[in-house]
């Protein structure tokens, strides 16, 4: 009895499924170390792909409602707190619910209020333009944000051809540098030669636009801008001379190579000593 308890003390059976045990919990860890690796390299691309791409969708949304501001004579009817004018870039109603292609939704009206008051729900006149906080320090020329345009970035375009899975709002509003104290009003009297505030109002004919793209897992990108009305005599000079550099540019290109102190007429390699002659 004292032989064979000996023998099965000393004995080394199981070591070898232990080991293996062993071998297989690490290769386990290493496994799943990997695939969260992998998984989170993924998301981080993925989210840094939405961010860029919602700056590019604001961007594209703000250069789409440019083209119909240039129709709209008169920029106090966009302005209008009461039935004000809209892009022909919308997808129904101004306010309620869109669903986005990834199932999540937004909310029109929320979006305003957001911009107008920091809260969802209906800002109070005091909130629009009674305050005068960090974001909004204009007071009474706080810019009172309206929807211009809304819709799919991928119905910007009449083609249907831009691939994009986000959801984009253009809001427009009075430029706070005005001195009226009428955000819902263009400001008049501008400013010109020797004239100043107060006789004149440094915001007449400038707007300020916001555009907030919405896409998958939560991407937002917000872009804000201000566009000034100018006279057709100015566009048509801004057209003629870009016009006239593109044809300087065009003609440089077809100009033989210049090098410094010497024109160059002839390009020649030579095989035996490998230079330029």
């Amino acid at each position: 009895m004292r032989t064979r308890l000996t023998h099965r003390a000393g004995g080394e059976e199981g070591v070898a499924l232990v080991l293996a045990l062993m071998a297989i919990l690490l290769l386990s860890a290493l496994g799943i170390a990997l695939v969260m690796t992998t998984s989170t390299e993924s998301i981080i691309a993925a989210n840094f792909r939405n961010s860029e791409e919602g700056l590019y969708a604001a961007d594209a949304g703000i250069e789409r409602v440019m083209d119909d501001l240039l129709t709209v004579p008169d920029w106090n009817t966009v302005l209008a707190q009461v039935n004000p004018t809209r892009s022909a870039f919308v997808d129904g109603p101004a306010g309620g619910e869109r669903t986005l292609v990834d199932g999540s939704k937004v909310n029109l009206d929320d979006i305003v209020s957001l911009a107008n008051c920091g809260h969802t729900g209906t800002c109070s006149a005091s909130e629009l333009t009674g305050n005068a906080t960090g974001e909004r320090p204009w007071g009474a020329n706080n810019p009172v944000w309206q929807l211009y345009a809304y819709g799919p970035v991928n119905q910007l375009l009449p083609t249907s051809t831009i691939n994009s899975a986000f959801y984009v709002t253009i809001m427009v509003a009075d430029d706070p540098s005005e001195s009226d104290g009428d955000p819902y009003h263009d400001g008049v009297t501008p400013c010109a030669a020797g004239v100043v505030p107060p006789a004149c109002n440094t915001g007449s004919g400038v707007l300020s636009l916001r555009a907030e793209a919405f896409g998958p897992r939560g991407a937002h990108k917000v872009i804000e801008v201000t566009v000034a009305r100018t006279d057709s005599s100015l566009l048509e000079r801004g057209y003629t001379a870009q016009r006239g550099q593109d044809e300087q540019n065009r003609r440089a290109r077809k100009a033989s190579v210049q090098t410094p102190g010497k024109k160059l007429d002839n390009q020649a390699l030579s095989l035996a000593s490998g230079g330029i002659s």
